[in-house]
């Protein structure tokens, strides 16, 4: 038997309260309660699988519904990979209607309207959020207005296998952000196999797959990723334009958030692992400028965070 991803939240609540926290996790969205009922009973957290921020989401409402005055007053800046992990829910989007059970997953497109209905009945559901400008610049206009994903592909097994183990496995999960990309660009192009991917949406997927094989190397830096390529420093500055970084900062980024898991994850034996040996470990060899970026991105220093655990 499918066991579910996440544990379902179980709470009795104003539906007020619950639309305030789908709005404040997911975005905006409304929540229509069964007739003539003030409470939901369910709950939305937000946590991170992998090298995403998601939503965990459980209700027994009638309907959640974006439309295009949420969209104008909340523009989308993520495609949401809905998971169905308990109950069923069919969704609305363009000119598709799909019967979500446990196990089935659809790409929501946070930018066109949407429809979620569960009749009342309990719901769980898992809503991995996948940056916009990422997955555009990766795999063109792939996705857009919605796209089911069918568990009869088995490409579909391997996205559920590495979405549990995410799920499943606290801390630094490295190669899997970049695996789970992959198997997702696999199946949107096979799902939609007249659309080829350009040559700049292949070129920055290269680029950010070796961000992620190489952040722990001090050596490795904007020069060096142009060289692998086989393109000058300036192309490489171009092709970042497009999700909006260049590439010194993405690599920067992905060391602070491989140091903030390692000091986040931080049990047992591995509380002896100093601050010091995290940062050289995430590929920082200036332990000034790691203390200074550090807190500059997350408002707290390493010591902080590590004493939190």
């Amino acid at each position: 038997m499918m066991q579910p991803l996440v544990t379902p939240v179980h709470n009795a609540l104003p539906v007020e309260l619950i639309a305030d926290q789908i709005r404040t996790v997911c975005g905006e969205f409304s929540v229509e309660p069964v007739r003539g009922n003030a409470v939901v009973n369910g709950g939305v957290t937000s946590r991170r699988i992998g090298p995403f921020d998601a939503a965990v989401v459980s209700l027994d409402a009638l309907n959640v519904t974006r439309d295009t005055r949420a969209i104008r007053q909340d523009p989308g800046e993520h495609f949401f990979l809905l998971v169905q992990d308990a109950g069923r829910c069919r969704v609305l989007q363009g000119d598709q209607m799909v019967d979500l059970a446990r196990g089935d997953m659809f790409l929501v497109d946070s930018a066109a309207p949407s429809v979620f209905q569960f009749g009342g009945a309990h719901s769980h559901q898992i809503s991995l959020h996948l940056p916009r400008a990422e997955l555009v610049q990766r795999f063109g206009t792939l996705g857009t207005h919605g796209q089911a994903i069918s568990r009869q592909d088995p490409l579909w097994l391997a996205l559920r296998a590495v979405l549990a183990k995410m799920a499943g496995t606290p801390g630094p999960q490295d190669p899997l952000g970049e695996v789970f990309w992959g198997l997702m660009g696999a199946y949107l192009h096979s799902a939609n196999a007249q659309s080829a991917p350009t040559p700049a949406s292949l070129l920055l997927s290269r680029a950010l797959a070796l961000i992620e094989r190489n952040r722990t190397d001090p050596s490795f830096g904007p020069g060096e990723l142009a060289r692998q390529l086989s393109i000058s420093e300036r192309t490489l500055q171009r092709q970042f334009k497009a999700i909006g970084e260049t590439p010194g900062h993405r690599l920067l980024n992905r060391r602070l958030e491989l140091a903030h898991s390692h000091l986040s994850a931080r049990g047992g034996a591995a509380r002896a692992t100093s601050v010091t040996d995290i940062a050289l470990s995430c590929g920082f060899n200036d332990l000034s400028y790691f203390y200074r970026e550090f807190r500059k991105k997350y408002g707290l220093t390493p010591g902080d965070v590590a004493r939190a655990c």
